[in-house]
């Protein structure tokens, strides 16, 4: 297995996806740092982009994960003790960080002399937004419970089918696929006929966009986007161009409708509870097989590959870590328009400064030892 950090076996337009993504969410939270009151058009759509990066995030994890599901299946590496392997080697992706951060947020809940949630154990076991609204603590969390609850659920289904079938096939991987997404699909469509009437406390983002029951599928959209690229290579590479094209309409004639109909997520509709989200995952999944190909030797793959690698590390320490506390010790408000700048290049350079030294000292050196003879000794199992 060739260790991610690997500059050379590196899909550079991936990297491109990856940076994309995680700038959405900081332009986002940074209208959010600087403007959290504010009722603008232009505001609210700049909000709106750290959805779209975190939904780019799912398609981009579900074909990544997907296709190394494939491999297991093109080898023939299916069995119970294989599979395991697999999820120790995401958890040692994945975990790490997360519980890190996780007991860094609680420090500063104490330091702070803040209210610790209710539940808090909920989050050492992604249960903190599995079927309800998550807690206003550590909130980026939501898409990483999703995240993990997806990684496990796939090989589960892939291990029932192989019992039934005695051998895994391609197309054992995309019923997996479908069942998944026509499953929470459906979910959501019961959600939607749940609800009767709108209520104050309601939330169209905290009790569906970030809950687990209803969003895994967001994942297995990539999933689609691994089957075609591995075992229809020619059409994955030969229609690139058009399949762009169509994910760019899809993604632009979606979004005007709502602009045009002014439709609000939180009123009780079909489109924004069953199928936005969908439409989403699609448009963002049909842009792959342009960026899955493009490999690039120019001066910007440096940069864009580093903060491809700090992806992570950015996302877990940007709003909970460096955002909140910023507000806890600096009134917006009261702040000039050149205060807001110096506070914004505050936010973006501590967050970058973070990410560096939480990738350089703890995440790489987790990542090199999975990767290690040691640790495919160590759990062989």
């Amino acid at each position: 297995m060739i260790p991610i950090t690997t500059y050379k076996q590196r899909i550079f337009g991936l990297d491109v996806v990856r940076a994309i993504a995680i700038l959405l969410i900081l332009c986002s939270h940074s209208t959010i740092l600087l403007f959290p009151e504010s009722q603008s058009t232009v505001i609210k759509m700049v909000q709106f982009f750290g959805t779209i990066g975190v939904d780019i995030f799912f398609v981009l994890s579900g074909f990544l994960i997907g296709t190394i599901l494939i491999k297991h299946i093109l080898k023939q590496q299916t069995s119970v003790k294989q599979f395991t392997q697999f999820w120790m080697r995401r958890w040692f992706r994945t975990l790490p960080n997360y519980y890190l951060v996780l007991l860094i947020n609680i420090g500063l809940l104490i330091a702070f002399n803040t209210e610790t949630p209710k539940q808090l154990f909920k989050y050492f076991f992604f249960l903190q937004n599995f079927s309800q609204q998550q807690p206003d603590f550590f909130t980026e969390s939501w898409s990483l419970s999703i995240e993990e609850f997806a990684y496990l659920l796939g090989p589960i289904l892939l291990m029932i089918l192989a019992l039934l079938f005695k051998r895994l096939t391609k197309w054992s991987f995309l019923l997996m696929t479908l069942l998944v997404i026509i499953g929470f699909t459906l979910n959501r469509f019961i959600f939607d006929l749940s609800v009767t009437e709108q209520t104050l406390e309601f939330s169209w983002s905290k009790n569906l966009r970030k809950v687990v029951v209803y969003r895994i599928d967001s994942i297995y959209y990539g999933f689609l986007g691994a089957f075609s690229s591995v075992y229809y290579t020619k059409f994955w590479r030969r229609y690139k161009w058009l399949s762009f094209m169509l994910g760019a309409i899809i993604f632009v004639i979606t979004h005007l409708y709502i602009y045009i109909n002014h439709l609000e997520p939180n009123i009780y509709s079909a489109f924004f509870n069953i199928w936005y989200l969908a439409l989403v995952s699609i448009s963002i999944l049909l842009t792959f097989p342009v960026l899955s190909n493009w490999r690039s030797n120019h001066v910007l793959t440096n940069p864009i590959t580093k903060i491809s690698l700090w992806s992570y590390s950015i996302y877990l320490v940007n709003y909970s870590i460096v955002l909140l506390t910023i507000q806890k010790f600096i009134n917006i408000s009261i702040l000039n328009s050149l205060e807001k700048v110096l506070v914004l290049l505050l936010f973006w350079s501590v967050t970058f400064c973070l990410s560096f030294v939480l990738f350089t000292y703890f995440e790489y050196p987790i990542i090199k030892f999975r990767d290690s003879t040691r640790f495919k000794r160590w759990f062989r199992f």
